[in-house]
């Protein structure tokens, strides 16, 4: 598991090895891709850092292309505008809030999402709310055109996430979560 930080993780798995490095590094994505059946990129940045997510996403999808591997799930925030949603004025607002306090990181938000629509992968990009760490896990609320709530805990992304690599009924969408 490529991480920025191992340290901080509060994962203790045998199993899993955690990686500091430079996820912008193809030949690392590479080395961690191979052998796999599908990828969960859950790739985060700090706030107000210059926004990579299309960078590492466009390294991820030619990997994936170069591998074979067909099934990408991933995640974005909530106030991504998608043709067709059907928000709520609160999280409309939300939406425009972000877009005016994070406008280079939505607009690169925009731009992962065009790359995995482009990419004839078997995609799904959650869009979440505010989310909770180490909060109890909660029955998953999901919609397809408006956030349904608005937090989520961490384990119930991680669980929906996981879930999803078996189930078809959100591939090529942007489903939102939320607890």
């Amino acid at each position: 598991m490529l991480v920025r930080t191992p340290k901080k993780s509060l994962l203790n798995d045998p199993n899993i090895t955690l990686i500091e490095e430079d996820a912008r590094n193809p030949d690392l994505i590479l080395s961690l891709l191979s052998g796999c059946h599908a990828v969960i990129n859950t790739f985060g940045q700090p706030n107000k850092a210059v926004p990579l997510y299309s960078e590492i996403t466009a390294v991820v999808i030619q990997t994936m292309k170069e591998l074979e591997i067909k099934r990408y799930i991933g995640v974005t925030g909530g106030s991504l505008d998608i043709d067709g949603d059907k928000k709520s004025v609160l999280n409309k607002i939300g939406a425009i809030v972000f877009r005016i306090l994070y406008a280079e990181m939505m607009e690169d938000k925009r731009k992962e999402l065009h790359l995995l629509q482009a990419s004839k992968l078997d995609w799904t990009l959650i869009r979440l709310p505010f989310v909770k760490e180490n909060e109890k896990s909660k029955v998953i609320k999901e919609d397809d055109f408006d956030m349904p709530g608005f937090k989520i805990s961490s384990r119930d992304i991680a669980r929906f996430m996981i879930e999803q690599l078996h189930n078809p009924s959100y591939i090529g969408k942007t489903p939102f979560i939320s607890n």
